[in-house]
């Protein structure tokens, strides 16, 4: 299921409080504050934790080809963050996970063909120990399991590889680390 740009987000202010709908195109040509969601999915393997990447696909209407984090979009109007967060989960990774918010942060990043991505962004957790993912091939490239530390090490050496989000997402990832682990795991490395 691709996403629709004529689905409606939710815009907020800069405490997360509702001030409307939009289109989703709209928001995002309008650089209008919306509501959005990050989803993180961990794995334990061999004492750390690893955690899935997806590449969006390349026609994606912005950041097409860039690396990113398990899953992210926006809530529709009748869901909470959790329930939009798993309906994406399922959508763009074939995953049904018991999510968890950890925490949330603003961004503003422009894109070269005008548009802007401007949201109040929820950064959540989940936990899926599959090898194979039947992801959907029109919302993602490829996925790949990489622990934090290799992937803090990969966006140092390439940020134009990553998506412009997903360093303030996994800043909340890392600030929550504690919360994090006693959440899904015993205490392991990243």
């Amino acid at each position: 299921m691709k996403d629709n740009a004529n689905d409606l987000v939710i815009i907020v202010d800069e405490f997360d409080q509702v001030v409307g709908v939009e289109e989703k195109l709209r928001a995002h040509e309008l650089g209008l504050l919306h509501r959005a969601f990050s989803v993180f999915i961990l794995r334990e393997r061999d004492g750390k934790v690893e955690v899935l990447m997806q590449q969006r696909q390349q026609d994606k209407y912005h950041c097409g080809g860039l690396w990113t984090n398990t899953c992210c979009s926006h809530p529709r109007p009748d869901e909470t963050i959790v329930q939009a967060a798993q309906r994406r989960l399922f959508e763009e990774m074939g995953i049904q996970a018991n999510l968890h918010e950890i925490g949330a942060f603003t961004y503003r990043a422009e894109f070269e063909n005008g548009l802007v991505e401007h949201e109040f962004d929820h950064t959540l957790i989940g936990s899926y120990d599959a090898e194979i993912i039947n992801f959907n091939p029109d919302e993602v490239q490829d996925y790949q399991w990489v622990t934090i530390t290799e992937l803090e090490t990969r966006m140092h050496s390439h940020p134009q590889a990553f998506t412009p989000w997903l360093q303030g997402a996994l800043t909340i990832v890392r600030e929550n680390w504690i919360l994090v682990t006693d959440l899904l795991f015993s205490e392991v490395e990243t």
